[in-house]
């Protein structure tokens, strides 16, 4: 049930993002707007994500995602409706983004650690996997759908068709009812917060194989995260419509289905941290080649390696962190994970936004590659032990 729903609300999420983006262009023709998107969807994370790691493992999570989910589907809504009317503007546009990002900021840890009660312990991997592929398949369908939407129905319907999948999530997690948790329903104490927020940031600390696979994902999402100039490059590069645009969004999601369908087969994967460690160097030369394209086509077969590259690393670095964190901390590790993995793509899409303003698109797609690629050494270099972690029993010391 929460495959399914996941599925069908992850299609909506990829459709209305996409579609956002298109939106943006439409409302600018300046790079430097996709700097402002990422900021408003930055700064909730940062504010907020302790404090929702701390309500993943003190409340009810199932309860906790229905509530986040409805929200979310509001401002899809709202955001339909302001569009419909022609009310639209950048600061309503990053007035919405950033409620949502709020809502979000509250559902992802709640969601990811509510994962390990649904399957066994040995299942962990392949349930991931299958969570990646759902996601994937999702992300292509979304955007492929969200070109068609735009250009025959317009902007709004790809906002209200994302509200509606909301109803996916929430009716399955209403249909399965009651999730059992090591530590769930605790009352409130400001003290009690400040504690748990403490125990959670001690505990990454003292996981080098988490804490560096975290910085790892930091600096490569934040230098490789110029897919989001994917409108300027569509509008101004290529030279192509809603339609072809919503193929190329797709394509890093047919990329991450693919390694996702045979990691969701694999019951052993050895050397986890020389995969993931390679993987995030691959992603930054296919981020590289991105940037120098001027073909629809290898355009298209750059962002499928992005999404490779990307769908291998985050697969396996999900798994080790669930495996390597108990229940009870499972909250609090994902909401300290939040920071990096959402605060490294959206501070990246600032800086991209920035130097494509300055420098122009291409030249700040490829520097993030160069970025990434440099920044992926510079981490190995420094935590080796993520380099040769090949293992789940017990974090390398």
């Amino acid at each position: 049930m929460y495959w399914i729903g996941h599925l069908v609300s992850f299609a909506g999420s990829q459709m209305q993002l996409w579609a956002m983006y298109w939106h943006l262009r439409a409302l600018s023709d300046q790079p430097m707007v996709i700097s402002g998107i990422g900021l408003v969807r930055f700064l909730p994370v940062i504010l907020l994500s302790l404090i929702a790691g701390v309500a993943a493992d003190r409340f009810d999570r199932r309860k906790l995602t229905i509530l986040t989910q409805a929200a979310l589907g509001l401002v899809a809504l709202v955001l339909g409706l302001e569009t419909a009317l022609g009310a639209m503007s950048l600061w309503m546009l990053f007035s919405l983004v950033a409620v949502q990002s709020i809502a979000v900021a509250f559902d992802v840890p709640a969601r990811q650690a509510l994962i390990p009660s649904l399957v066994p312990r040995e299942d962990l991997a392949s349930a991931y996997s299958l969570t990646s592929i759902a996601s994937k398949v999702g992300g292509i369908l979304g955007p492929g759908i969200s070109g068609i939407v735009i250009a025959f129905w317009g902007l709004q319907w790809a906002y209200w068709i994302n509200a509606i999948s909301y109803l996916a999530v929430i009716l399955a997690l209403a249909a399965m009812g009651h999730v059992q948790t090591v530590a769930e329903q605790k009352p409130f104490s400001l003290q009690k917060t400040f504690t748990d927020i403490h125990e959670g940031i001690e505990f990454i600390k003292n996981s080098p194989v988490i804490f560096s696979a975290m910085i790892l994902d930091f600096f490569g999402s934040f230098f490789s995260s110029a897919n989001t100039l994917l409108p300027f490059v569509a509008t101004d590069i290529l030279h192509v419509g809603p339609i072809q645009y919503g193929w190329l969004s797709a394509s890093q999601s047919i990329g991450t289905l693919i390694v996702g369908v045979y990691l969701s087969q694999k019951t052993k994967l050895l050397r986890q941290g020389l995969l993931i460690s390679v993987s995030v160097v691959m992603f930054g030369l296919a981020t590289i080649l991105f940037g120098v394209s001027t073909s629809f086509w290898l355009t298209m077969l750059a962002l499928i390696l992005i999404g490779v590259f990307d769908g291998l690393s985050t697969i396996i670095r999900n798994t080790v962190r669930q495996l390597l964190t108990p229940d009870e901390m499972r909250g609090r590790m994902m909401s300290i994970t939040q920071i990096f993995f959402k605060g490294g793509p959206q501070l990246g899409e600032m800086e991209s936004g920035f130097v494509a303003q300055l420098l122009g698109v291409p030249f700040a797609i490829i520097s993030g590659g160069v970025g990434c690629v440099l920044a992926a050494f510079v981490v190995l270099k420094k935590f080796p032990q993520l380099w040769t972690f090949n293992g789940d029993e017990a974090p390398v010391k």
